[in-house]
């Protein structure tokens, strides 16, 4: 299938400009307060556990009768306000959110949402950008649209909101075929409006107020239990690039094969402190997450309850700091490059490789799995001196619940794997002691193998890449027993790709022994660059410059693990 690049993203679970500071457990647009069951009975609490409390929530989602699967367009706006100046335009994109009547299982899960692309300098958008929501109930919906102009140099300004309601879906229900609902103003840029009135004072523009044209239509009737609504597509993905410094620490001279680190670390001049570009993705996968994957912060700390309530001075300012950081790794401008598929697909499994970059470099990836099954993932390592407060909590977005955590990296095999749709049921891979050490199939690394990276160029199959994963994370401590499950949801998504699952616990001495080989493996293949986290326009001090050379100093000499 065709892929869409452009210099713009979708994003989903994304924080708005005004909902940064807020209280994360707070529900600020129009949700049902109820979180009883339909008899009106409290649900079940989780078993008690040892440890500090979070990690695994084994509270059921309230039983309902299936619902309806729901499609929503968001075609175009018209007469939006101009909110530069210097181009009498805007960057204009929308800020989605569906409330249902449907209990959550606690009232900080986050909220049902999508981001739509951006569409550069234009007053007159056309975003024609689908989104597919199962599980609606038969009690309608309410969805609030919020029409935003992105700027990554300052905050994004509010363009308006608009809100359309259903009160009730049935098979008869006749749809909205591109219905056009006014854009209030209330809420909007001050500016962005100012400028509009003078230009439609001038008679450069004809109207003062916009509108924006949605369309809705029922698919069928849902499949399966009911009790929550979930994205099912389209399967869209993001590569966002933040700004960091970055210097090459004794970079492989391509004429010489194994050149030792030694060598090439006292050799070589001073190394040269540049600009590089930490890339961050999302993936958005077909819905529905499994029930059970429900994970919650773990209060290791005394600080850490707070710090994701926003409670107290000292939460609101972490909190506040995390927000900020997730904002700057996932920074939408026109770097950002954004695409889409229908649905599973060779084709979606290969530009998740991509994105990962295959097998090269032995790269290994901190990931976060939302309850909305966004897939949210960047590379992890020593090199990476980036401040981040807590990995997995700016993934999330300081998330109070999630569905999975931790790392993983792919490797490359040498023979294709066996489908596997035709094997018997998913087990988790690590406890027999092999994992993905298949002794009939051999992969790289440990093992030499050709016809790819450093040498040659990726292998252009999924059938030929394993993707192994953990759930190495102190911040949600995923339960290891749901290993087989997370299994199958990425199968199940990632066509043809093999999936292995290891525990950080039970597999620690396979798992560490795997990494050690990635890493052994990044020596060797990968470009040995350093990064700092910088920020937009500063300037490269010396201070800058000492950081980085004891990072490099740490990396060429074998630092601690990260």
């Amino acid at each position: 299938m065709s892929e869409e690049e452009k210099r713009s993203a979708p994003a989903q679970d994304a924080q708005t400009p005004e909902d940064e500071s807020r209280n994360n457990s707070e529900k600020t647009l129009e949700e049902p307060s109820e979180k009883s069951n339909e008899d009106g009975q409290a649900k079940e609490k989780p078993e008690q556990q040892e440890g500090p409390a979070g990690g695994f929530d084994a509270t059921p989602v309230s039983p309902a009768p299936p619902g309806y699967t729901v499609k929503i367009t968001f075609h175009r706006a018209h007469d939006l306000p101009m909110a530069d100046i210097n181009s009498l335009s805007s960057d204009p994109y929308i800020l989605a959110q569906l409330n249902t009547s449907l209990p959550s299982r606690h009232k900080e899960d986050p909220y049902l949402r999508l981001r739509t692309p951006t569409v550069r300098r234009s007053t007159e958008p056309v975003w024609d950008f689908p989104w597919i929501i199962d599980h609606v109930p038969a009690t309608g919906f309410k969805l609030k649209a919020r029409i935003y102009d992105e700027d990554p140099a300052d905050h994004d300004d509010r363009l308006g909101n608009v809100h359309v309601s259903v009160p009730a879906l049935s098979e008869d229900f006749p749809g909205i075929k591109e219905g056009s609902y006014k854009i209030k103003k209330r809420m909007g840029s001050k500016r962005a409006y100012a400028i509009r009135a003078i230009t439609t004072c001038l008679r450069t523009t004809k109207h003062f107020g916009g509108h924006l044209v949605v369309s809705v239509e029922i698919l069928g009737r849902s499949q399966g239990d009911g009790g929550r609504a979930y994205t099912v597509g389209p399967m869209w993905w993001t590569r966002h690039y933040s700004p960091l410094l970055g210097r090459i620490t004794g970079q492989k001279d391509p004429g010489d094969d194994e050149p030792t680190q030694g060598e090439n670390h006292e050799q070589s001049p001073k190394s040269k402190t540049e600009r590089y570009d930490f890339q961050a993705n999302q993936f958005q996968l077909r819905g529905p997450v499994p029930w059970q994957l429900y994970h919650r912060f773990v209060e290791f700390k005394p600080f850490v309850k707070g710090m994701f309530t926003s409670k107290g001075i000292r939460g609101f300012l972490m909190s506040k700091a995390l927000h900020h950081q997730h904002a700057r790794v996932y920074n939408f401008d026109r770097s950002t490059l954004t695409g889409r598929f229908d649905h599973p697909s060779h084709e979606a499994t290969m530009k998740f490789l991509d994105l990962v970059h295959y097998d090269q470099g032995g790269r290994i990836f901190t990931y976060v799995l939302t309850l909305d099954a966004l897939f949210r993932f960047t590379e992890t390592g020593k090199e990476f001196g980036i401040d981040m407060l807590s990995k997995h909590t700016m993934h999330s977005d300081v998330s109070i619940y999630i569905a999975f955590s931790g790392e993983f990296f792919i490797r490359r095999l040498k023979h294709p794997h066996e489908d596997p749709t035709q094997s018997p049921q998913s087990e988790h891979n690590g406890r027999n002691g092999k994992g993905s050490l298949d002794e009939n199939n051999p992969s790289h690394p440990p093992d030499s193998i050709g016809g790819g990276p450093p040498g040659d160029e990726p292998v252009k199959d999924p059938k030929y890449y394993e993707l192994v994963i953990d759930n190495d994370s102190g911040t949600y401590r995923p339960n290891a027993k749901m290993l087989p499950l997370l299994k199958d949801f990425l199968q199940a998504n990632f066509v043809g790709l093999k999936v292995v699952t290891l525990d950080c616990q039970g597999d620690a001495e396979l798992m560490g022994k795997m990494k050690d080989e990635q890493r052994e493996k990044k020596k060797r293949e990968g470009s040995h660059i350093v990064y700092r986290q910088g920020s937009l326009g500063s300037s490269i001090s010396s201070s800058d410059e000492e950081e980085l050379d004891e990072m490099a100093g740490g990396q060429m000499n074998g630092a601690a693990r990260p």
